[in-house]
């Protein structure tokens, strides 16, 4: 494995550079709420449970910077903003859904370790 950079942005690998693009406790959950369509933002805030406002635009804004979230704005009154999966997204949440499927599938066990973890601290 070498090194890939451009500029001040260096991976160390494929895994390296996804990661980056999904970093954080949010952005899976986004890309997963936008799985199967085009959603307004209170609409996607809703899906999303638990995220403020403002880390919701952050977040949009650093998918949308990263091309992976289109935003498309209607020029209506009152304004109208869309957020979509772009295809590079689309690729993303499918590389994401095996990810989600282990989750899934050990619920329970991550559960028991993270409150046992709590428990200790």
């Amino acid at each position: 494995m070498g090194r890939h950079s451009r500029g001040d942005v260096s991976y160390s690998c494929g895994l390296d550079a996804a990661v980056d693009v999904v970093v954080g406790k949010w952005k899976p959950l986004i890309l997963w709420s936008l799985h199967d369509g085009t959603y307004r933002f209170g609409e996607l805030r809703r899906r999303v449970e638990g995220i403020t406002e403002k880390v919701l635009v952050q977040q949009l804004r650093e998918l949308e910077t990263d091309g992976i979230v289109h935003r498309e704005v209607y020029g209506e009154v009152p304004p109208r903003v869309e957020y979509s999966l772009t295809p590079r997204g689309q690729a993303l949440n499918t590389a994401l859904t095996p990810l989600g499927e282990w989750g899934d599938a050990h619920m329970e066990w991550i559960l028991d370790v993270k409150s046992a973890a709590r428990d200790v601290a």
